[in-house]
């Protein structure tokens, strides 16, 4: 039997307690199933870095976890972290639980999961979305090859931009979030090399969540002249669909098909199966398989286009209109796939 509980936030728990996790931002209310696992039973925690809430990437994360806890029978917890201090306190939580894996999402919980394995050597550990450098035999680690699904947007964009102009709007101007500037840029400047190309960055208090910022740097490319805009703003995509509606030009989602958040303004979405990664790689832990981390590209299907997949006639993305271009774009793919092209990681480039 699995049950899924959410909680949301951190505090520091009595003895005795265990991970008694309060939301700071809901007076201590806790949502999901209450569902008490049976004894024996298996268990997960899975720790966010910041709450869930519109955040498309941290849902896919717990989608994968409350899917490994049905089929590996396992108890599955999400623990909601506010801030760097409550990351912390949910870590503690979660040794305190002593679960069968405990699960960090995203680069923002890198050093503190790393610290928390070394000094745990009996607590296995999973890293998704990130890897340390140096890792303990407790830690395993799923990454993805972002850079190859944002690729293939960029082609998409070169072979529909009227102006040939192009842009970004990005949480970070950081090595890891040029996975979907750069090569976005490569691949519609390897249809017309001529194109021209912008980044904005959304920076500021809250660079993964902020709407209003990610709108601003939005127009900000649109009023340069981009008439397609990939969105790389995390939370703040919605932003950047909102100028696209406003302003006429035409955007790219990220994780998940958010042409469904925007009908009509987004043609398509470099999709990443986050659930998928996370359910295998809870598998192979709890099969002994530890350790190391598993790369997921256009060639382990890890990543992909919605336009790619199946049922792009009902997603509701623009690329539905565009046959012609789905046929290149796969042609490409193609190339990655088969290695006669190579797109180079902006995280690893020299």
């Amino acid at each position: 039997m699995s049950a899924f509980a959410r909680r949301a936030g951190a505090v520091v728990v009595a003895a005795g307690l265990l991970a008694s996790v309060a939301a700071c931002s809901s007076g201590g209310s806790s949502s999901g199933d209450s569902t008490s696992s049976a004894d024996g039973d298996k268990s997960i925690v899975l720790i966010t870095p910041t709450p869930i809430g519109a955040n498309n990437f941290l849902q896919l994360a717990a989608d994968g976890a409350k899917e490994a806890g049905e089929k590996y029978g396992a108890k599955v917890d999400v623990f909601e972290s506010e801030d760097p201090t409550s990351i912390q306190q949910n870590i503690d939580a979660a040794l305190r639980e002593k679960p069968d894996i405990i699960i960090g999402v995203s680069f923002s919980v890198l050093d503190q999961i790393t610290e928390a394995a070394a000094d745990n050597p009996d607590q296995q550990f999973l890293l998704i979305d990130t890897s340390a450098d140096d890792p303990t035999p407790n830690l395993t680690a799923a990454v993805f090859k972002e850079y190859e699904a944002t690729y293939l947007t960029g082609v998409e964009a070169g072979l529909l931009s009227q102006k040939k102009d192009v842009g970004v709007v990005a949480s970070l101007d950081t090595p890891f979030l040029h996975r979907w500037v750069d090569p976005f840029f490569a691949g519609a400047q390897s249809i017309d090399p001529t194109i021209k190309t912008a980044v904005q960055y959304v920076g500021g208090d809250n660079p993964f969540g902020d709407q209003a910022r990610a709108k601003a740097q939005a127009q900000i490319l649109a009023d340069g002249g981009a008439d397609y805009i990939q969105a790389a703003a995390s939370g703040g995509n919605t932003g950047v669909f909102e100028a696209a509606a406003e302003n006429g030009f035409k955007a790219f989602g990220v994780d998940t098909n958010q042409c469904l958040d925007s009908p009509g303004n987004v043609v398509d979405n470099a999709i990443k199966r986050v659930d998928v990664a996370l359910v295998n790689s809870v598998g192979d832990i709890l099969d002994g398989k530890t350790g190391g981390f598993t790369s997921y590209g256009l060639a382990e299907g890890g990543v992909s286009l919605t336009g790619l997949e199946d049922g792009v006639a009902d997603s509701q993305c623009l690329i539905a209109d565009h046959p012609d271009v789905i046929e290149k774009v796969k042609e490409v793919r193609d190339q990655i796939v088969d290695g006669s092209l190579t797109v180079t990681d902006p995280l690893t480039a020299g």
